[in-house]
């Protein structure tokens, strides 16, 4: 089976792998990532080129500089930091079923990572290897969906998949509203007239300036990233 997308972003939260607790890692994360690294996978077995960004919400996120006393951009390294532990997790649920990665962290940190070099990331992925960008851009100030996006279309992707805990892009947020209805498909323009947040704004931008596009769907229910990459109506496509 021929995938539909060669080299793809996999964007995943990170508070995807909480599990039931408010922080932190708990026992019903690794069943998370392991269903994560399966699903993986299957894909890596067709042939598609794999890159992952994660976020790292479930171990930090930024706080309000008045109450905590952070100031935010000690706060947004604080959170770079955050997301090479998911990285790293990732990497060993992975490797721990024989899929080949490499982890690259856009800060330097030798000992358990490379350093983002954008030739190396993309001679890993032509050899069949999954690469797990960390720490996302290595600037504060700038989100992991931003990094994403950025990694995205340095590595030459075809398509980003944003995997999240709802199954696309909906006229309002699902969980709160029974009567909102999904999107199949969208384009970029149509999202901004709407107020429909798929990414933040800078991340956004990128995407639509460099024309690549973006699908969002449920990375919690297994096999749906097989039905992406092979094409199939999944989630909501922007284009």
């Amino acid at each position: 089976m021929q995938p539909k997308y060669k080299r793809i972003l996999l964007k995943l939260s990170g508070e995807a792998l909480m599990g039931n607790q408010s922080h932190g890692f708990d026992p019903f994360n690794a069943a998370i990532i392991e269903q994560y690294a399966n699903d993986i996978k299957e894909i890596v077995n067709t042939g598609a080129q794999v890159a992952i960004v994660i976020g790292g919400g479930n171990i930090y996120r930024g706080l309000n500089e008045k109450e905590s006393g952070i100031e935010r951009a000690h706060g947004d390294y604080m959170g770079m930091l955050a997301t090479m532990i998911n990285g790293m997790a990732m990497q060993a649920m992975l490797e721990k079923i024989g899929v080949y990665t490499r982890l690259q962290s856009a800060i330097k940190m030798e000992q358990i990572a490379e350093p983002y070099i954008r030739r190396r990331a993309m001679r890993h992925l032509e050899k069949g290897r999954v690469v797990i960008f960390g720490a996302g851009t290595g600037n504060p100030y700038f989100t992991t969906d931003t990094a994403g996006s950025l990694r995205a279309i340095e590595i030459q992707a075809d398509v980003i998949l944003k995997g999240t805990r709802v199954d696309g892009i909906y006229t309002a947020d699902p969980e709160k509203d029974p009567t909102a209805t999904k999107y199949e498909n969208i384009t970029f323009q149509e999202c901004i007239l709407k107020g429909l947040k798929v990414m933040d704004m800078t991340a956004f931008t990128l995407c639509m300036e460099n024309k690549l596009p973006i699908i969002v769907f449920d990375m919690n229910k297994p096999g749906n990233l097989m039905k992406v990459v092979k094409g199939e109506k999944v989630g909501t496509l922007v284009s």
